[in-house]
């Protein structure tokens, strides 16, 4: 078979850190073993919360990298503009209760037009030079496909561009998160706009998109079925399901933890805290246990948390330790030494990329999710923990009254699908994904 050659665009790629960085180096870690000549086209300058260098030594040599400016402003710059432009800032908060009335005023003009500038995202600033570097890789390196991963979904705008000026060469979307059914009830790292406009410019953008691209693939079965019922239009065979998984490389084969000298339960939480995982209600639920078993547990927080959840973690007092963000081998080693991990989400479409870390772990998993979401489906198909609705207080209660209950039998009661579970390994969902785009090239 010969060599495709193949262009994955990507916002952030290693040494950029998150788990926003995982699917598209994992790609490019393993296709080079499935006849793959891969360029990869990113930016020099990502948005991130921070770098991890491991995942730039994985990368094989023959991998090209092409790294770009953008003019996307630094992570902690954006978290300060959002908490500026939200009044949730320092300043707002030493503020009088009764503020000057033509304050608000000002501050929601400032809002709007930064929203309206930064259509779909902030990271909208890459797309000049994202266009203009794609197509002179596609010229000079006689790219066969281009394969667009999202999110930022302002990286899909370059579909329709490349489309118009090499209108045969296939083109692949690539949704690591769904966009238009979710994104806007979920407020990320971001300040973009849930406004009419901002939807509406979101929909012609995804329409396009999706009209300039020869196969659009989701990470998970739910946002494949949304994505594809809003193109009746088009071919069924354009929408395609391929998961992302965990990296059995990089994880150890969990046992069992020594029981802490306190005797309490460990339960810790990796990922970041946002929208789609505020802890809201699940605080609300641990305060309410019985206090002979409340004190039984301590949580520990490893990612970043935005602002307006970190003091509503941090009232659990004792019980909750917040360590910030860890590259990905400090935090998967602590999912070591803990009894549970803790998996919060409100996505009834999307799938934490950290879920198959911690089934990947071998580790128990307490879910605090949507009932009808496809994490529920995996977890119960997985046989990889236990859950409850992410809505309900009392659901959630009884999640962890259960889980201090099993104490010691926690080992004979825990007994997940190895075989299931070995399916989502990065490496053959790499190979599938390999297999896909030489079929799409004819290849």
């Amino acid at each position: 078979m010969s060599k495709l050659n193949v262009l994955l665009v990507t916002y952030a790629f290693p040494p950029a850190g998150g788990v926003g960085t995982l699917r598209a180096a994992s790609l490019a870690r393993y296709f080079p073993e499935f006849d793959i000549r891969l360029d990869v086209l990113t930016t020099r300058n990502p948005s991130s919360v921070g770098a991890d260098e491991s995942h730039l030594r994985d990368i094989p040599a023959e991998v090209t990298i092409h790294r770009t400016m953008t003019l996307d402003l630094p992570f902690g710059v954006k978290k300060w503009l959002k908490r500026m432009l939200s009044g949730r800032g320092k300043s707002a908060a030493a503020a009088p209760k009764a503020p000057v009335a033509s304050a608000p005023t000002k501050r929601g003009l400032l809002k709007r037009l930064v929203q309206d500038l930064m259509l779909p995202d902030p990271q909208v600033t890459w797309l000049p030079i994202l266009s203009r570097a794609a197509r002179r890789i596609v010229r000079e390196r006689k790219i066969d496909l281009v394969l667009i991963t999202a999110a930022p979904y302002s990286n899909v705008l370059v579909a329709e561009r490349l489309h118009k000026e090499f209108p045969k060469l296939p083109i692949v979307l690539d949704f690591r998160d769904e966009w238009i059914a979710t994104a806007f009830d979920v407020a990320a790292f971001s300040f973009g706009s849930t406004s009419e406009k901002a939807q509406a410019f979101a929909r012609r953008a995804e329409a396009n998109a999706v009209k300039s691209a020869v196969a659009v693939v989701s990470v998970t079965e739910a946002a494949n079925r949304e994505i594809r019922g809003r193109y009746p239009e088009q071919a069924d065979a354009k929408f395609l399901y391929l998961p992302n998984g965990f990296d059995a490389t990089r994880l150890r084969p969990a046992g069992a933890r020594k029981p802490a000298p306190d005797g309490r339960i460990i339960v810790t939480y990796v990922g970041s805290i946002y929208g789609s995982t505020e802890p809201t209600k699940l605080v609300e639920a641990l305060k309410s246990l019985p206090p002979e078993v409340k004190e039984r547990f301590f949580f520990r927080f490893i990612g970043q948390i935005e602002d307006a959840y970190r003091d509503t973690l941090l009232s659990l007092g004792s019980l909750v330790e917040l360590k910030g963000y860890l590259p990905q081998a400090e935090a998967l080693a602590a999912m070591n030494e803990t009894d549970y991990v803790l998996l919060i989400s409100h996505d009834r479409l999307n799938v934490s990329a950290k879920f198959y870390d911690y089934v990947g772990a071998g580790k128990p998993i307490l879910a605090c999710v949507h009932p009808d979401g496809d994490i529920r489906r995996l977890l119960e198909g997985l046989r990889a923990g236990w859950w409850a609705d992410s809505s309900n207080v009392v659901d959630m209660r009884r999640l962890f009254v259960d889980a201090a209950g099993r104490g010691a039998t926690l080992a004979s009661n825990f007994d997940p699908d190895r075989e299931k579970i070995a399916t989502f390994e990065r490496k053959p969902i790499a190979k599938r994904y390999a297999a896909l785009l030489h079929s799409i090239a004819g290849r």
